[in-house]
């Protein structure tokens, strides 16, 4: 296995398009790294230039510590996974998977076994004289990386390969593909929109838009620690409440309440950032809290969402999903004050 590294790696189109821009990417040996973004951010133009199915502009990159901008793509020792699963519908799971293996003359016996080895990590042997109309759709996933697998690659390369399954599968193959990476301890570059996804696969997560990295983190801190207010939203659902605020000291003031900082910010306006989840139904004697005209109520099961008004600023909240709420009732929030962002507001960068 090997890292991958992405240096100032610009991608420029015909026409001019910029699609990614002074790109800097270090993805460890081993390490599972998931590009996110909405569509058109650049993630998968990144992904299809390490695998050598578009050319690098401007920058250079790595695969251990080999240049491979000029390497074709059959040289440079990667296996890319499609959203669609591309499968030869007359061959069976078993050519499936060969087929790569014999165009490259590897030795039947070695065939035979890399083969088998995917077959039992994917538990696909007994699907093996299957053709691919035979088999469910995450079924047909799991060939795909199998397919993957028996090349023996430095690098996977998977692109949105879970967007055709149902919410169901998706979860199911979502944990099956964290099992594989853990067993065959490779290096993963996984592209995806879905922030969930994201958050839960990834090592670390690369965040973009429009052709530029904005935060590359542990999921854990990408949610808690924010580089501003593109990650603060995109990540998190529902999305993060944004307040604009005038600061005298260490008051925030809104249209329709009043908190106070954990310590000047240096700054007399701002965007207070404040996660459903920070809010709750039980406000703590003597500290601030937001009087909310409920306009929407949805119990989730285990959760319940309250959309509503404080002031003129749209608020969402998460409470206990036993509570009794309607549309018009008024809701007391308290505030979890540790739980608090500031943004500043023409550039959207986090302040504390």
């Amino acid at each position: 296995m090997a890292s991958v590294t992405y240096e100032h790696v610009t991608k420029r189109f015909a026409g001019g398009t910029l699609a990614v821009n002074d790109f800097n990417l270090e993805v460890k040996d081993t390490e599972f790294m998931v590009l996110v973004g909405p569509s058109g951010c650049g993630k998968s133009t990144a992904l299809r230039m390490l695998a050598g199915l578009e050319e690098v502009t401007e920058g250079e990159i790595k695969i251990g510590d080999r240049v491979v901008n000029d390497t074709p793509p059959r040289d440079r020792d990667i296996a890319m996974v499609f959203q669609s699963y591309a499968l030869y519908p007359h061959m069976t799971v078993f050519d499936n998977l060969a087929f790569g293996l014999r165009m490259r003359g590897t030795p039947r016996e070695d065939i035979q076994r890399r083969v088998n080895s995917a077959a039992n990590i994917l538990e696909l042997g007994p699907l093996l004289k299957r053709k691919p109309r035979q088999l469910s759709g995450g079924q047909r996933q799991r060939v795909a990386l199998g397919r993957a697998i028996v090349r023996e690659p430095q690098a996977f390369l998977l692109d949105e390969p879970l967007s055709n399954l149902d919410a169901k599968l998706r979860v199911q193959t979502r944990i099956e593909l964290q099992k594989q990476h853990r067993a065959l301890h490779a290096t993963f570059i996984y592209v995806t929109h879905d922030q969930v996804e994201a958050m839960t696969m990834g090592d670390r997560i690369a965040v973009m838009k429009d052709g530029v990295l904005q935060q590359v983190a542990p999921p854990r801190e990408i949610y808690d620690d924010p580089a501003n207010m593109y990650v603060a939203g995109f990540i998190g659902s529902p999305t993060m409440n944004f307040i604009p605020v005038t600061i005298q000291g260490t008051t925030a003031k809104a249209s329709g309440f009043e908190l106070e900082l954990p310590r000047p910010p240096g700054v007399d306006k701002g965007v207070l950032g404040i996660r459903p989840e920070a809010l709750t139904e039980h406000p703590r004697d003597g500290h601030s809290g937001l009087d909310l005209k409920v306009e929407v109520a949805e119990v989730l099961g285990a959760d319940q969402f309250i959309y509503g008004q404080v002031g003129a600023d749209a608020i969402t909240a998460r409470v206990d999903p036993n509570l009794k709420i309607n549309p018009g009732d008024r809701v007391r929030l308290g505030v979890d004050m540790r739980r608090l962002h500031l943004f500043d507001g023409p550039t959207g960068k986090a302040l504390q």
